[in-house]
């Protein structure tokens, strides 16, 4: 099967048509066409349904789907690898959560590029699902998300939990009443301890599904969120954001996943796992206040 007509089949799913696809290519139209049409033979199914509005999956183009990611994404990591620049002799390929980059995403970005000059690092950001794919299709080496489990050859590594914390621009601020409130979707099991919390609260106006995000209107347009410490923290410091110390503290759950074929040949991941767990144990001192989310 050819590569090239499988990275342009996804090239149509996700540009939905195949002039945006041969534009994002970098190629004819006809090219595109000529591709698919050599796919769809090889595998005797059609793959997309083509109308003048665009393009959809058949059920067969369904099935393919994830296959082509996992097949395309093993062979951009195989060009990777056996391509690296002199004085480089291994690879490390690391998925993270978007919403983690912020706190130990960096922190083990930087303990490997900092400790190992040797080594090259792939970082890839994506949920928490599409991670857990990607480590047992051997796309990434290492992923760090919440409440994941190890499959087969892998081994999880818990991390102390995410603090959830109530913040606003405002010292004081009404906790259950603050028009400005902006919702953070941190998940299912926090919407649901959330919502039992606040159930009298009303409905926020704004809601967000990215802590980042709604870090950045809060700061411009005013209001209170339930943000991760380690995000407000440097905020905190400087006076921009307050603790609102009377709400509830709720937390998640953060699990660093490893190919355990990968982690033999890497003396340096058990002690920048144990330097990760110490960096970010930070505990308020009333744990009577913490809600935990398993993630």
């Amino acid at each position: 099967m050819n590569i090239t007509a499988l990275q342009t089949f996804l090239a149509i799913v996700e540009t939905g048509n195949l002039v945006r696809a041969s534009q994002k290519l970098n190629v004819t139209q006809s090219t595109v066409t000529a591709r698919l049409k050599s796919l769809e033979e090889e595998l005797g199914q059609q793959l997309l349904n083509r109308q003048k509005s665009g393009t959809t999956l058949t059920p067969a183009g369904t099935k393919l789907l994830r296959y082509a990611r996992i097949m395309t994404g093993l062979w951009r990591q195989a060009r990777y690898e056996t391509g690296l620049p002199a004085g480089l002799s291994s690879v490390c390929t690391f998925g993270c959560d978007r919403e983690l980059w912020h706190g130990p995403g960096r922190a083990f970005f930087d303990g490997v590029v900092q400790g190992h000059p040797d080594m090259a690092v792939s970082v890839q950001q994506g949920g928490g699902r599409e991670l857990e794919d990607w480590l047992a299709a051997g796309l990434v080496d290492v992923i760090l998300t919440y409440g994941a489990s190890a499959r087969g050859n892998q081994t999880a590594h818990a991390l102390p939990p995410e603090e959830l914390v109530l913040y606003s621009d405002r010292e004081v601020t009404s906790i259950r009443a603050d028009p400005k409130y902006i919702f953070v979707d941190h998940g299912e099991e926090y919407r649901r301890a959330h919502g039992e919390t606040y159930h009298d609260a009303g409905i926020a106006r704004v809601s967000f599904d990215s802590s980042f995000w709604a870090l950045q209107f809060l700061l411009e347009r005013g209001g209170s969120a339930y943000l991760p410490r380690a995000l407000a923290a440097p905020l905190v410091s400087e006076g921009r954001l307050f603790e609102l110390r009377e709400a509830p503290i709720y937390s998640r759950k953060k699990m660093l996943v490893v190919n355990d074929s990968a982690a033999a040949n890497w003396d340096w991941f058990a002690p920048l796992v144990g330097a990760l767990r110490a960096r970010s144990a930070d505990w308020l001192e009333h744990p009577d206040r913490r809600f935990v989310i398993p993630g």
